[in-house]
């Protein structure tokens, strides 16, 4: 199959993903059942939001609209707790799935109220912060980036160490039954087939968090291309955003790329075990995301990597995801009540949000960062007055 007959599959395979993930996100959906493929798609990228909850609700927050872009790791996350903060509160939130590096880009350009990232802004980024201002990282969720494969025939997860890993996206490895693959996975019976590396096209913070990982665990990884949320791919197909590479992976037999957990759930793409710094091979699940995170310490800045936990259980290439907005917002003409829309929504986020976590094969923040969350929270302003609410009506709607 030519590389340019496998990118349009995937493009139209990457359409239809990320409406079977719309839909395993709306209440009537199953976060880990897509639907029959007789039920009809809805062509919209973003649900709209039920009524407001009450009058009172739609009184507080209906004339407020907040926009966000960024993460395609937390989109299917963030549109659920959107459209149950619509309904609660009347506040509508606009989030688009444009990757990591696009949602940094559209707050730097002060075109959105937040956006949504899975990489930390860099130091480089912040120099580019207009007017003296500085941007907070809140935490708003953990989850797992998984490789996901394609292949016939095998009874079990396929289990993956983290050079064996490099070396297949460094292209060192290039076949199925190559020793290394087959030495991880014994019993299995691996096909004399060719690897299809896929990778994102667009700049992401899950990229970000798999070479992070990549970079902890190969040595020859981290010199030649390192961390990064746009690296120098040595070799594979590109992808627009997880639903893209989970659309180029389930439509090209021996692909291999990587993906939020829940775009390889809905899905029904397998993913495999990893082993962790323990020596442990390790599935993605709730629990072994939050062994990743448990006792790891939150600085000031709430900027933390949870990759190569040395956690017993922990899954290796977990991670946070933050909402990141500016400190000051008093700017580009913005009212003081929109200010206080966006941190109140951020407060319920970090608090009555983290309910609809689960349902969607995310871990709830530990207790650790929320504290953080809402210690940052207290520095945000408006012309210098505080705005978050201690007894914030958005943290119990």
């Amino acid at each position: 199959m030519n590389r340019t007959l496998v990118w349009i599959l995937g493009a139209l395979a990457a359409v239809l993903i990320g409406l079977l993930v719309w839909r395993g996100m709306t209440p009537q959906g199953n976060a880990s059942t897509p639907p029959a493929a007789s039920e009809p798609l809805s062509p919209s990228p973003s649900p709209q939001p039920s009524p407001p909850a009450s009058s009172e609700s739609a009184e507080d927050g209906a004339s407020i609209r907040l926009t966000g872009a960024g993460s395609s790791f937390s989109y299917p996350l963030y549109t659920r707790m959107f459209q149950a903060y619509h309904e609660a509160r009347g506040v509508q939130v606009n989030y688009q799935s444009i990757g990591s590096s696009g949602g940094q880009r559209q707050l730097l350009a002060q075109t959105v109220d937040f956006a949504g990232t899975d990489a930390p802004v860099s130091e480089e980024t912040e120099q580019e912060i207009p007017d003296g201002n500085a941007i907070v990282h809140i935490p708003t969720e953990l989850g797992a980036i998984v490789v996901i494969y394609n292949l016939e025939g095998l009874s079990e997860p396929l289990t993956f160490d983290g050079p064996t890993l490099a070396r297949i996206f460094l292209g060192e490895i290039q076949n199925w039954n190559d020793p290394a693959i087959a030495a991880l996975n014994e019993g299995a019976t691996l096909p004399d087939l060719p690897i299809t590396v896929v990778h994102r096209s667009d700049g992401s913070g899950s990229s970000f968090v798999f070479t992070d990982y990549l970079s902890s665990v190969s040595s020859e990884w981290e010199s030649r291309v390192g961390r990064d949320t746009a690296p120098n791919w040595p070799v594979g197909l590109g992808g627009k955003g997880n639903e893209g590479i989970a659309g180029i992976v389930s439509q090209t037999p021996g692909a291999i790329g990587y993906v939020e957990l829940i775009y390889s759930l809905q899905n029904d793409i397998p993913n495999a075990r990893i082993v962790n710094a323990s020596g442990n091979a390790v599935a993605a699940t709730l629990e072994s995301v939050n062994a990743a995170a448990a006792g790891v310490e939150i600085p000031a800045d709430a900027r933390v990597s949870i990759v190569n936990t040395p956690a017993e259980n922990g899954y290796p290439i977990a991670t946070y995801s933050w909402m990141i907005l500016y400190r000051d917002q008093d700017y580009s003409g913005r009212s003081r009540e929109h200010a206080q829309a966006l941190v109140d929504l951020a407060a319920w986020m970090i608090s009555e949000g983290q309910q609809y976590t689960e349902p969607l094969d995310y871990a709830r923040l530990p207790q650790n960062a929320v504290d953080r969350g809402i210690e940052l929270l207290r520095t945000v302003n408006y012309a210098g007055e505080a705005l978050y609410r201690e007894n914030s009506p958005a943290a119990s709607p």
